[in-house]
């Protein structure tokens, strides 16, 4: 709890953002931020638009203090991230974008009650190893994070085989995620199907700033390219170690990951030791980007 509160507390422009987002919903989602209850904000359904909201509320801080500093050669987001870099490419308006990760959060959640499932993180084992576990076990690999981090999803039934799978052959960690669903996997395609007609009557404009996208780890930078990544990395593999690759393969040496905590960091660190990484997340971490 407590999420974004210090943003808004330190940042007009911030608490703009969380005006902007209670009002284009509805209800109040900075309250559910600021104060909870902590059950209720972890629901998917809330959960996406209010990381998504807190995103931008540090972005938009930091424009306003370090904005020269910020000047991206690409964008990329890890799952609901990519909604965040739509954002900040102008690709969509905020207020289209926090009622679509809103809607994104309803349509998951259905889709993992119609099928109950979940996710694990796979650590240890090779790619052609957890390739093999997801074939005898009926899971799928739903993210690529890093070398030696692999994320599976399934059924309840498929996940319980695949673990212990992978326990049999040598994983050094398995880690369940709490999650709803199985995502990243085929059984989001009906939340892929309802965030179809979501989508449709958006305006998407193309992006100031090319977007690697989770489902291929290449640029995208069309307004088509984009609305059909935001349908197919629902129900498919989350390349993200791939699409780092291709960031520094391109020249990028530093990255910048904004919003609420510092996972990607870590995910980056394993990926190219090499790289600068800063985090924006907090009033702290802006103010200290200008100095």
């Amino acid at each position: 709890m407590g999420m974004g509160r210090d943003l808004c507390d330190n940042f007009a422009s911030a608490r703009e953002v969380f005006e902007e987002a209670d009002e284009s919903l509805g209800f109040p989602l900075s309250r559910l931020c600021f104060e909870g209850p902590e059950d209720e904000l972890a629901q998917t359904v809330n959960a996406q638009p209010a990381i998504m909201t807190v995103s931008i509320a540090c972005l938009k801080a930091a424009a306003g203090v370090a904005g020269k500093l910020i000047c991206p050669a690409f964008m990329a987001g890890h799952s609901l991230g990519e909604y965040t870099a739509l954002v900040a490419a102008e690709v969509l308006d905020f207020a289209d974008a926090v009622r679509l990760t809103r809607r994104r959060g309803e349509l998951m959640q259905e889709a993992g009650e119609q099928v109950p499932g979940g996710m694990a993180a796979v650590i240890g084992l090779d790619m052609v190893s957890v390739e093999e576990v997801c074939q005898e076990s009926g899971a799928q690999i739903s993210n690529l994070n890093s070398p030696g981090q692999i994320v599976i999803s399934g059924s309840r039934e498929s996940l319980v085989r695949a673990m212990d799978l992978a326990r049999a052959m040598g994983a050094r960690y398995i880690m369940p995620l709490k999650v709803s669903g199985a995502f990243h996997s085929h059984l989001m395609q009906p939340a892929a199907e309802g965030m179809a007609e979501a989508i449709s009557n958006l305006e998407f404009r193309t992006p100031s700033v090319p977007i690697v996208v989770n489902s291929t780890a290449q640029p995208a930078s069309t307004p088509a390219e984009l609305k059909d990544e935001l349908l197919k990395q629902l129900s498919t593999c989350v390349h993200w170690q791939e699409s780092v690759e291709y960031m520094v393969d391109a020249g990028v040496d530093t990255f910048v990951e904004i919003g609420p905590g510092q996972v990607l960091n870590g995910l980056i660190k394993r990926i190219n030791q090499g790289a600068r990484i800063l985090n924006v997340e907090d009033s702290n971490s802006i103010t200290s980007m200008s100095a």
